[in-house]
């Protein structure tokens, strides 16, 4: 089977829109107590497993960020400039922002008031923002970054390594590097440049803009044009050996490894245009210009994960980790969650593409993966609890989550067939391309593509407790 790419320490565990979609924008919207002068935004946007995640109030179209580093002192600094719409009238906000020291604070250039309340940043405007009316918020802020610990025990956030820093944020670790409205909820577009003594790389999402070297310090601006969760941001520090192609396809690569991992991730790296022009045949379009690889020297750390457009590893990949992460640029990048209990959208789906891949490229075939799970006794952790309704965060990265939610699909695809499955993936794909997805709604695509009820077979699988009957 494929391993989960998180698990409890010290077990290894595995990763500009115009407009916000109407559901989305409700919720975004949430609003906390009136007053006389307008209406607080809410501290969180009501996710189950993570309450103060995200703010209610407004959408953020676009984050410009602009950050130095020194991993000797690890030291921080950095400007975060957020244009936003206000989706309700605002006399006050939050933003997601901890432990970092703030210098400055403005809303529309006009100074601001805000005050830390654990990982919220309340900010108080001037003037009161009408509801439409789009802002822009600028906050400088210094301090040395480190991570969060997650409820399972692992870190995540800005996370120092011997040579700079590994930066992987989900579910709740972006708000340790800069002030977010931090729920996949709310997408954006992203510039971000960091500056790094010469002789460091520093890699972030998307494209990279432009690279200069001045007074014995680099400069890196990466742009990422299309929507992203703040969750999926990076900004990873380190000394790595860069290789930068373009695909057939036309798709800029940027690869950036350490040299203590580059004998080991070599040939792995090798494979991922193909990797990349095979889902794209079983999905849709690959959703981004940009790809590539950031593969680390991080022991400490324990996973991988799925950074947009450009995943980041704690070490040399296997395959089938590397295509993991890859199908998670369609699944869980490209179409994120509303809510952090329906994670098996993200992870059953990147786990079930490493059995089709397998199965296509002289591997076990999907069957003999599903029968090897299900051999396991009802005692077995596997069946500890439903992927559809983990219970907790601490069970989102759980093997439940990833193999359990495979076996869904693999499930589905015997009852709807080969052909009538391929095209259910790819429908969720495009319908859903750059935005959210639900199960619900998911469940919903799977039965008018194949014109069965499918209620028994969802409820089964993704939701009833224990080991359910062989289907």
């Amino acid at each position: 089977m494929t391993h989960p790419r998180r698990r409890p320490a010290p077990l290894r565990r595995e990763a500009v829109l115009a407009t916000v979609p109407v559901a989305v924008a409700a919720l975004l919207t949430a609003a906390g107590p009136a007053t006389a002068a307008g209406t607080a935004g809410a501290s969180g946007v009501g996710d189950p497993y993570f309450p103060l995640a995200g703010n209610g109030g407004y959408h953020v179209s676009h984050y410009g960020l602009t950050l130095g580093y020194d991993p000797a002192s690890r030291h921080l600094t950095g400007k975060a400039v957020l244009t936003a719409r206000a989706t309700q009238r605002l006399n006050r906000f939050d933003l997601d922002f901890k432990g970092l020291k703030i210098t400055g604070l403005t809303v529309d250039h006009v100074k601001a008031g805000y005050r830390r309340d654990g990982q919220e940043l309340v900010v108080t405007p001037a003037r009161p923002l009408r509801k439409g009316r789009s802002f822009r918020v600028t906050v400088t802020y210094q301090g040395r970054p480190g991570p969060v610990t997650d409820p399972d025990g692992s870190l995540d956030g800005w996370i120092p390594t011997d040579d700079g820093a590994f930066v992987a944020g989900e579910p709740q670790g972006a708000m340790t590097w800069f002030p977010a409205n931090n729920h996949p909820l709310d997408k954006s577009s992203y510039d971000i440049t960091v500056t790094v003594p010469k002789g460091s790389t520093a890699v972030a999402n998307g494209v990279l803009l432009g690279q200069r070297t001045r007074n014995g310090r680099t400069t890196f601006h990466w742009r990422q044009k299309e929507p992203m969760a703040a969750y999926l941001a990076t900004a990873t520090v380190g000394k790595f050996q860069v290789k930068q192609y373009t695909t057939r396809d036309g798709l800029k690569v940027y690869d950036a490894v350490d040299p203590r991992e580059a004998a080991a991730a070599a040939p792995v790296l090798k494979k991922l245009p193909s990797v990349l022009a095979w889902e794209s045949k079983l999905f849709g379009p690959y959703p981004y210009r940009a790809a590539g690889s950031i593969v680390d020297h991080a022991p400490n750390v324990g996973y991988a994960l799925e950074t947009q457009s450009r995943p980041v590893y704690d070490g040399a990949p296997d395959l089938s980790t590397l295509v993991h992460e890859s199908a998670h640029q369609w699944f869980g990048d490209s179409v994120s969650l509303t809510s952090w209990k329906d994670i098996w959208l993200n992870e059953g789906f990147a786990t079930y593409a490493e059995w089709l891949y397998a199965e296509q490229h002289g591997g076990d075939s999907a069957q003999k993966a599903f029968d090897a799970l299900y051999a396991r006794p009802a005692t077995d952790g596997l069946w500890a609890f439903p992927p559809g309704n983990p219970g907790s965060g601490a069970n989102i990265f759980g093997t439940p989550v990833y193999a359990r939610g495979a076996m869904t699909l693999h499930v589905l695809r015997t009852t709807v067939g080969d052909r009538v499955f391929l095209r259910i993936l790819r429908a969720w794909a495009e319908q859903h391309r750059y935005g959210h997805g639900t199960t619900a709604q998911f469940e919903r695509l799977a039965e008018r593509q194949s014109g069965k009820d499918l209620g028994r077979l969802f409820q089964t699988w993704l939701y009833d407790q224990g080991k359910p009957q062989q289907p």
